[in-house]
């Protein structure tokens, strides 16, 4: 595991505890990570602090100038990945992660 110190253990237990309700659209695959400490190299780190956005705020950036367009959510998925094949960025864009990163110094160097 990465070098965490008693703070900073005790702050991630504490975030990852505490329950809240919200009317966002969450993604359970980053719940189960959201204020982990995730071990990088040698001695760091790096955890997702807050993130916002999903599957559903990218397929709505790209069909925004379409119109309603196919509602299925394997047609989601197909957009998605037609959107990621065809290196179209801008929708990928509605998402967003805050991320903590700690490292040695000689990492951060390179």
């Amino acid at each position: 595991m990465s070098n965490l110190n008693a703070e900073q253990q005790a702050e991630i237990d504490a975030a990852r505890a505490a329950q809240a309700t919200t009317r966002r659209p969450t993604v359970p695959a980053l719940e189960e990570i959201l204020y982990s400490a995730l071990p990088v190299l040698d001695h760091g780190f790096v955890r997702v602090i807050d993130y916002f956005g999903d599957d559903a705020a990218i397929v709505q950036a790209a069909r925004v100038s379409y119109g309603k367009g196919t509602k299925k959510v394997s047609d989601d998925r197909n957009l998605i990945r037609y959107l990621m094949r065809h290196r179209h960025s801008t929708p990928f864009e509605m998402c967003e992660t805050s991320s903590r990163a700690s490292g040695s110094a000689i990492a951060r160097r390179t």
